[in-house]
This record gives C-alpha cells, sequence and structure tokens, in this order.
C-alpha cells in the first residue's frame, strides 16, 4: 500500500480565524517570531496498488469534490515516502 496526502488550506485571501486565534496566544505562551498562522486539514489515504497519474488524478477528484470546498480552500496532493 501507498500512502497519499492530501493537505488542504483556506486561500489567501480567506480570513482564517483559527489561525488568528493561535497567531495571538503564541506571545502570551513565550513564543516570539511567528508572524501568521494559517490553519488547514491533512488527509491520508492508503491506496492499494501502484500509484499511477491516473490513481492519483482521482485522488484529486476525490480531494476537489469531497475533502475540499474549491471555492474558498486550495488543495495539494502528493506521494509520502516511508521512512
Amino acid at each position: 500500500m501507498t500512502r497519499v496526502v492530501v493537505e488542504v488550506m483556506l486561500k489567501p485571501e480567506i480570513l482564517d480565524p483559527q489561525g488568528k486565534a493561535v497567531q495571538g496566544a503564541l506571545p502570551r505562551l513565550g513564543f516570539e517570531g511567528i508572524s501568521d498562522v494559517r490553519q488547514g486539514k491533512r488527509f491520508e489515504l492508503e491506496v492499494d496498488g501502484e500509484v499511477t497519474d491516473a490513481r492519483l488524478g482521482e485522488v484529486r477528484d476525490l480531494a476537489e469534490r469531497l475533502l475540499s470546498n474549491p471555492v474558498i480552500e486550495d488543495f495539494r496532493v502528493h506521494v509520502e515516502e516511508r521512512a
């Protein structure tokens, strides 16, 4: 099996209140020098068989139709190398 990862992030122009809340808490917790925080989602899919370009295309379709909201989110699909 191969692990395919889908990372979903809000588009840069979309306000990220959760990221802003984390950013605001950082100085209170003693963390300095972080100028921005964006929150996202990560999906790990275990894919049976060989991961071909066609299979990655299916995962991209799945990501666009189910795992993300293309109006406000971008996503990235990649194969994760196992250590």
